[in-house]
């Protein structure tokens, strides 16, 4: 497992259509630290508890987080179980 940058935090918020304070209640961690984590440019900064709560609640929301792997780091929604082509 890799860590979580800022960056992918603000936007599996965004894709999610999460506030901070949703974020905050989904993986119990506080507001504050969410908001002092997303303002940082490499490194949230938090604990790894903190950054395990908050990876794992976005990805029970259906995030996936890519690895950076020389294309950059970043993250999509999964792809739903049950949808077919003609649906997307």
């Amino acid at each position: 497992m890799f860590n979580i940058t800022p960056a992918q935090i603000r936007a599996a918020r965004a894709i999610l259509r999460w506030t901070a304070d949703d974020l905050a209640r989904a993986s119990k961690v506080g507001v504050a630290t969410i908001r002092r984590a997303e303002v940082r440019e490499e490194l949230t900064g938090m604990t790894e508890a903190n950054a395990a709560a908050i990876r794992s609640a976005l990805e029970q929301a259906g995030i996936e987080f890519i690895a950076e792997n020389g294309g950059g780091a970043g993250v999509r929604l999964r792809e739903r179980s049950g949808r077919t082509k003609k649906d997307k």
